[in-house]
C-alpha cells in the first residue's frame, strides 16, 4: 500500500520489485506515475520487526537507473498478436528522525506510527488516519517526499530500499489502496509486480525467458537484482481484492 500526505489527482502505472536480501531482509523497488498540484510525501507501510532501529532501513538510489522497470519488462517479450502492457546526506536535529537524500527524493524510515510526530508535517498523514487502519499497527514506514510535477503527469525514478522482515519466509508487496483513511474491500489496480525467489516459482506468475543479466543492467541495481536468476511477473490491471500481496 502507498498513501500520500496530500491530494493526488492521478496515480497510475505502478511497478514493484521484491527479492530477499541477506540476513532475513528484503529489497523493495517502487515506481509509479502521478499528478499532484503540490509537493507531497508518499508513505509505504512495511512489515518490519517490532522495535526496529531507526537505521534499520537502507535507502538505495536508482537515479542513474531510471529504466529499471523498463528493462525488467524486456524479460517478458510481448507476443506479436497481443497489445503491449501498458549515498546519503543525513540531517537529524534534536529528536527528529534521520532524513536522507536518495536520488531525487528525501526519505526517512519511521519505526512506528507514534514516530510520525518526529517528522516534519509535510511527511505525515492527517491525525487519526492510522487509528482507522489497525492492520498496520505493528508496521514500520518508508517515507519519500515527491516534488510536484512541473507539467502534467510525472514518472519518478524508482524508489528503492532494503528492510528487515518480520516474516522471514515471505516477500511483501505494498498494494492495499487507501482513500481518505478508508480501505475498501475492492480497488482498481494498475500494477505490475516483479520478483526473484529462491526455490519454486510463485504460482500463476509469468517467468522471464532468460536470466536477469541478459536484460537488466545488474551492476546498476546496487545488488538488488540477482543476474543469475530468472524474474517473475504478475500483472494486476482491473478490480481486485484490496489487500497486500505476499509471495
Amino acid at each position: 500500500m502507498c498513501c500520500f500526505s496530500g491530494k493526488v489527482d492521478v496515480v497510475a502505472d505502478t511497478n514493484i520489485f521484491a527479492r530477499a536480501a541477506k540476513d532475513d531482509r528484503q529489497f523493495l523497488v517502487y515506481s509509479m506515475s502521478f499528478k499532484s498540484a503540490a509537493d507531497i510525501a508518499m508513505i509505504l507501510p512495511i512489515p518490519t520487526p517490532k522495535a526496529s532501529a531507526e537505521d534499520a532501513v537502507k535507502f538505495i538510489s536508482l537515479k542513474k537507473y531510471e529504466d529499471f522497470f523498463a528493462d525488467l519488462r524486456k524479460g517478458f517479450p510481448v507476443p506479436k498478436d497481443k497489445a503491449p502492457d501498458r549515498g546519503a546526506k543525513k540531517d537529524a536535529p534534536g529528536n527528529s528522525l534521520v532524513v536522507v537524500e536518495v536520488g531525487d527524493f528525501v526519505a526517512s524510515f519511521v519505526p512506528t506510527v507514534k514516530d510520525f510526530d518526529r517528522l516534519d508535517k509535510q511527511f505525515r498523514l492527517p491525525d487519526g488516519v492510522w487509528e482507522k487502519l489497525p492492520q498496520y499497527k505493528e508496521f514500520g514506514f518508508a517515507v519519500f517526499k515527491l516534488k510536484k510535477p512541473e507539467k502534467g503527469q510525472s514518472k519518478v525514478h524508482p524508489m528503492a530500499f532494503e528492510f528487515p522482515r518480520a516474516d522471514k519466509k515471505a516477500l511483501f508487496f505494498p498494494t492495499v489502496h487507501i482513500h481518505d483513511g478508508k480501505v475498501s474491500e475492492e480497488a482498481g489496480f494498475d500494477h505490475a509486480l516483479f520478483c526473484q525467489v529462491d526455490g519454486d516459482a510463485p504460482l500463476k506468475w509469468e517467468e522471464s525467458e532468460a536470466l536477469a543479466d541478459t536484460f537488466v543492467k545488474v551492476k546498476a541495481t546496487e545488488g538488488i537484482v540477482d543476474g543469475n536468476g530468472h524474474v517473475y511477473r504478475k500483472q494486476m490491471r482491473g478490480t481486485f481484492d484490496n489487500k497486500d500481496v505476499l509471495v
